[in-house]
């Protein structure tokens, strides 16, 4: 059998099997592939004059968002109206929790109204697979912790790859708050295992023990990491999740870490850059760089909410009877 019938064997025999999302780390590179390709197909729904499908008509949808968010909830949002689901929005200040009530019986309150899919982000890393655990519901991740923001990952590895026509053999810098940021984690196993080469720079404070581990190149300057870089992708610094200040000020880190036009010299000449949002104008981005002819933020919120309804899409289709923990056989 030569080798594009076998290609074409394994594309039919490939179904998506995951009940739930919750990191990258457990997607094969099929699956990213079948994901973003099923995202593209989803991107034109935003150009028509009535903007819904009926792929998840009379389905349940609960967004339980325990930090504040505005893109990426409302993205779902969203994501989940576009294909005809009825949402509902749960935030901590409304929840039961703030009244004493544990994560886990929330949750086993919220399955006894029978939702289909939970979008969960939260503090504590791990949470979403807590959950998942109680729970016939499909979870999806919508950030926990430090730990990983897939959805964020895949309308990144979504963006690129509109821009550049594949990820394998790339260069892409990463620059900034990796020692806090959940996107960084999902993006350094998103892109690597897609065949991309990661550099990184970051002040020491913000660079984690081991950060190596996950196959990117760590650099003693932004310059040296941005070198030949065929994306640029910028970090928020999250003050948010910091006891302390761990630099000086803004002011130094944006003259030593800030992305500038300058800077981009560089780079290829046809860099790409990106950030997760919000961004910190004249901290992390220069404002000529972050509304110039190299950005292509807006396009990674355009691509979130066909990301997201890629996800909501096949995790409802991969569907299957589960035992949750507690329930008697």
């Amino acid at each position: 059998m030569n080798a594009g019938k076998e290609e074409t064997l394994k594309q039919k025999s490939y179904s998506f099997s995951h009940h739930s999302i919750f990191g990258i780390e457990q997607l094969s590179a099929e699956d990213i592939r079948h994901i973003l390709a099923t995202a593209a197909s989803f991107r034109e729904i935003a150009a028509r004059p009535v903007k819904k499908v009926p792929t998840l008509r009379g389905k349940t949808v609960i967004n339980l968002f325990f930090e504040p968010s505005t893109r990426t909830r409302t993205s779902f949002e969203i994501a989940a109206k576009r294909m005809s689901a009825d949402t509902f929005n749960i935030n901590a200040s409304t929840s039961s929790t703030s009244k004493g009530e544990t994560l886990i019986d929330t949750t086993r309150n919220l399955q006894a109204m029978a939702p289909d899919i939970i979008i969960v982000r939260h503090s504590a890393a791990g949470v979403p697979e807590l959950l998942g655990r109680h729970v016939r519901a499909s979870i999806i991740n919508a950030g926990d912790g430090a730990h990983e923001h897939p959805s964020q990952a895949l309308l990144d590895m979504m963006t690129v790859m509109e821009n550049k026509g594949h990820i394998d053999g790339l260069k892409i810098a990463i620059i900034g708050d990796i020692s806090h940021s959940r996107v960084a984690i999902s993006d350094f196993i998103g892109f690597t295992r897609m065949g991309a080469k990661i550099s990184v720079a970051a002040p020491q404070t913000y660079l984690p023990t081991g950060v190596e581990q996950f196959g990117v190149d760590v650099c003693s300057s932004v310059a040296d990491a941005v070198k030949d870089a065929d994306v640029v992708i910028t970090l928020r610094i999250q003050l948010e999740r910091q006891n302390d200040s761990l630099i000086p000020s803004l002011r130094e880190y944006s003259r030593f870490y800030g992305i500038n036009s300058e800077i981009l010299k560089g780079a290829k000449d046809d860099v790409i850059v990106m950030h997760p949002g919000p961004v910190n104008r004249g901290v992390e981005l220069n404002p000529d760089v972050a509304d110039g002819r190299r950005s292509v933020i807006l396009d990674q919120v355009a691509n979130g909410v066909a990301v997201r309804m890629a996800l909501l899409y096949l995790v409802h289709g991969g569907k299957r009877k589960k035992k949750v923990q507690g329930e008697q056989p």
